[in-house]
């Protein structure tokens, strides 16, 4: 069996061998929308629980719009310019408005990649910034939430008198779904807020898993943290196969997201009735699989239609390497994820652990294999699972010993795809 997986900007094709039953796991989605620009418009008009942008907007003397940065594929270029002409229309010039990069703890967008996100003619005519999480002093202490989380938040955001965000939902790795919130916090949180909600009290809990948020606790986390920003308005939207826009979803941020969810839950969940003796996977093509960092998100994803004891194969460009300085030393440093997980259960978080503390935890339930060639060779004897030079020779190592038969699941584009078994 041949079939293309998603990697670096091209795609991979790949020879399956004979003998097993695959399980293909294509990414579902709903259908592309015949009139997106059209139906931008009218989600502006006419929001979910929340009057019309341009009524929000009548009266404010600044906005802010916090917006995914280079590894979310967030259609930015279709929705900016309808959002910014209701904020003129308001009586916003573009010097009233700032559009914030939501980095997280990713590193700053580039010159060249800000025109990506946002669009040339939007880079040309307003303001676009980078967030700096590491820059404390560049942040507003917000108080602490119910659980204690300090919170901290980027003052260019909480200084406007109408705060917004634009994105996109899929499934996340611990937060159930992307989107909403999230581009609150992590988004424009600064490092001393971002690591209490990427702490071991949060990464280990059952409930902070793919595909869920109705008892997610980093979900509500998060949803109070943007209580405290005065969230107002956002702008979500579902994607198409080819990244197009198959639903928006503006409006309240809780309800507006909440029904959003719903519709992409509806849309890509896959149920399989047995688990998998073994999985491949895949970082999703870019931008996630840009850094090794981003394209554990694919493992994640597979940990869940895996049998324990069995095995995943992670299928990754890893163009920019690794990932970031904090992300590269832990994984230089940590040759054996259980005494990584040991190490980190009690101590102070650092800066990326809990992306390596996700892969700890899928090495808990099976054994991972590797076909990753932008990750540097000073990185490949502290890989907690083997490296291969080819694909071919990955595949081999992955089905080798299984029994005739047994069931393997592929799936393509990793992170995109939602996929449990049948309970019972």
């Amino acid at each position: 069996m041949r079939l293309k997986l998603a990697f670096g900007k091209s795609g991979l094709e790949v020879d399956l061998p004979e003998g097993f039953r695959y399980h293909i796991l294509e990414a579902r989605f709903a259908a592309p929308l015949s009139d997106p620009l059209g139906a931008i418009e009218q989600a502006l008009d006419r929001p979910i629980e929340s009057p019309p942008l341009l009524e929000l907007a009548c009266g404010k003397r600044s906005a802010a719009i916090s917006v995914c940065d280079i590894t979310r594929p967030t259609p930015n270029r279709l929705i900016l310019p309808a959002v910014l002409a209701r904020l003129q229309r308001a009586g916003l010039r573009p010097s009233d408005v700032i559009i914030l990069i939501a980095t997280g703890l990713h590193r700053p967008a580039t010159a060249s990649e800000i025109r990506e996100i946002v669009g040339e003619a939007v880079a040309a005519q307003w303001r676009v910034e980078n967030h700096e999480a590491r820059k404390l002093e560049a942040h507003r202490f917000l108080g602490h939430t119910s659980s204690g989380t300090p919170v901290w938040i980027d003052e260019r955001f909480l200084a406007a008198d109408l705060h917004m965000s634009i994105g996109f939902i899929e499934p996340h790795l611990m937060l159930g779904f992307s989107g909403g919130r999230k581009l609150i916090a992590p988004g424009l949180a600064a490092q001393q807020t971002i690591e209490v909600l990427h702490s071991p009290r949060f990464m280990r809990d059952p409930r902070a898993v793919e595909g869920s948020i109705e008892d997610n606790p980093l979900h509500r986390e998060l949803l109070e943290i943007a209580a405290l920003a005065r969230h107002d308005f956002i702008v979500d939207v579902a994607l198409a196969q080819n990244r197009q826009i198959a639903g928006v979803f503006a409006g309240h941020p809780l309800e507006a997201h909440r029904r959003g969810v719903e519709f992409v839950s509806r849309v890509m969940l896959e149920l399989l009735e047995e688990p998998a003796e073994a999985v491949i996977t895949t970082g999703a093509g870019y931008p996630l699989d840009l850094t090794f960092y981003q394209a554990i998100k694919g493992i994640t994803a597979a940990s869940h239609v895996v049998r324990p004891g069995g095995r995943i194969l992670l299928v990754a460009a890893c163009a920019e390497g690794a990932g970031g300085p904090e992300f590269r030393r832990l994984l230089k440093e940590h040759s054996d994820w259980g005494a990584f997980l040991e190490r980190i259960r009690e101590a102070p978080v650092i800066v990326d652990q809990w992306q390596l503390e996700k892969l700890a935890l899928a090495c808990q339930r099976a054994r991972i294999l590797f076909y990753t060639p932008g990750v540097p060779g000073e990185y490949h004897a502290s890989l907690w699972g083997p490296l291969f030079d080819s694909l071919e020779a990955a595949i081999a190592a992955l089905v080798e010993g299984l029994p005739p038969g047994a069931p393997i699941a592929v799936i393509p584009e990793g992170p995109y795809v939602l996929a449990k078994v049948r309970a019972g």
